[in-house]
């Protein structure tokens, strides 16, 4: 296929499928780093094993899979074009979207409760690893929920249609792998020790 047949409007759309999937990849390859690094670091003398993850983080998990799952119901509803449907997906999608956040900080705070810092005396290079990867996925979270909040607002203006939703469909690409990168750092953080 040549990319630089078409109208204006197809090849707009393609440049913007083709920058959201280069900032997806960019995206694997820092993560990519990071839990190459943390392997790297586990054959260390002082690394910490069996550390049992904030019940949190499972919860989280559990909250954002579903979040993915309202975002694929909103889009159902914009193909269909029953707008109010996927404007109310959307805002439930937005409502776990903060939810997740909410628990990740709790999950901070009950890993401090154990005794868990991310530098200082009591730390270990363990915990700094756990510590930056989950912190590092929330601020692409807040990333997506800015993305969202575009979404919605172009919703509320009526620029989505069965016809024409490419911004909500980046969206929810961009939703659907911050979901699914988060299972795979928790099932990651979890089963290397």
């Amino acid at each position: 296929m040549d990319l630089t047949q078409g109208t204006q409007k197809e090849k707009n759309d393609r440049s913007k499928k083709m920058m959201l999937w280069f900032g997806i990849v960019s995206l694997l390859m820092a993560f990519a780093g990071w839990t190459s690094a943390y392997i790297v670091s586990s054959k260390r003398e002082d690394w910490l094993e069996n550390i049992e993850m904030p019940s949190s983080f499972y919860i989280s998990t559990i909250v954002i899979v579903l979040s993915s799952l309202t975002y694929i119901l909103a889009k159902k509803a914009i193909q269909k074009n029953v707008k109010n449907a996927c404007t109310n997906w959307l805002l439930v999608t937005l409502g776990l979207g903060i939810a997740f956040i909410a628990l990740q900080f709790n999950g901070f705070s009950q890993l401090i409760g154990q005794g868990y810092y991310f530098t200082g005396p009591t730390s270990s290079i363990k915990m700094s690893y756990i510590f930056l990867i989950a912190a590092v996925h929330i601020v692409h979270v807040v990333a997506g929920i800015i993305s969202l909040l575009v979404v919605l607002y172009n919703q509320f203006k009526g620029k989505y249609s069965s016809e024409e939703y490419l911004g909500l469909s980046l969206g929810a690409t961009f939703w659907h792998f911050l979901d699914l990168l988060w299972v795979y750092l928790l099932i990651f953080m979890v089963f290397v020790d």
